[in-house]
């Protein structure tokens, strides 16, 4: 919608989720992912021991309650419950498909959903360059679609404007935020929608760690900044 410094903070977030993988940082990544690991299998599950259906009743549970506590908000409003629902709708869909087409083909096809983190380090290869860069794959076409999606329709509600660092000095809150997203992203297996999300629709145990981990961090980073931010 024309928030420039969003602009910039993806871009450092491409740049270290690269390096993660990697770069630079992959050193560090690997050193501190070796310091707990987690077998693969059914034991990752939180359904593991559980009988049929238990996970659908537990997303309706926690939808009921997220629809409870949105009504009850005092800045709820109709097409964000809507846009809510469709993200997950898009996720439950991004494992579905993959799915189907990997039951339907001849070789070998990860069944996957959406996340931020890889297809940004793949664009931002394609853009470096055409000769190295990863084949298009099924989230290829994720920053494309949400950047144009998000233009339209800040232009049909009137929301577009070009926003910077004019008049707050918090640059350095943006690239620090944006470095930690991206080494964090790679590290946990996914964003808050790559892990979060599409993992925790799963019930993956990591996922499910993984987005504890974010609202603890996100809950402390906040009280810290209100507090530098506030006068002595």
């Amino acid at each position: 919608n024309g928030n420039l410094r969003a602009l910039l903070s993806g871009l450092v977030f491409a740049v270290t989720v690269q390096a993660t993988i990697s770069g630079l940082l992959a050193p560090l990544r690997q050193w501190i992912n070796a310091l707990w690991l987690v077998e693969g299998g059914v034991q990752r599950s939180l359904l593991n021991g559980l009988p049929d259906g238990a996970g659908l009743a537990v997303g309706a549970v926690m939808a009921i309650i997220a629809l409870w506590g949105f009504k009850q908000s005092s800045q709820h409003k109709i097409a964000w419950s809507v846009g809510g629902a469709w993200v997950g709708v898009s996720i439950a869909m991004g494992w579905g498909f993959t799915q189907l087409v990997a039951g339907a083909s001849f070789e070998p096809i990860a069944i996957q959903s959406l996340s931020f983190s890889s297809p940004s380090a793949e664009w931002l290869m394609r853009a470096l360059s055409t000769e190295t860069a990863p084949k298009f794959g099924f989230d290829a076409g994720l920053l494309p679609g949400v950047f144009a999606g998000s233009l339209l329709a800040s232009l049909w509600f009137g929301e577009f404007k070009f926003e910077g660092f004019q008049t707050e000095n918090k640059l350095g809150h943006y690239l620090t935020g944006a470095v930690l997203m991206g080494f964090g992203a790679v590290s946990a297996g996914g964003c808050t929608v790559g892990a979060g999300m599409t993992g925790g629709v799963i019930f993956s145990n990591t996922a499910w760690l993984t987005l504890a981990s974010i609202i603890l961090g996100a809950s402390l980073s906040y009280k810290l900044l209100k507090s530098l931010d506030s006068p002595t």
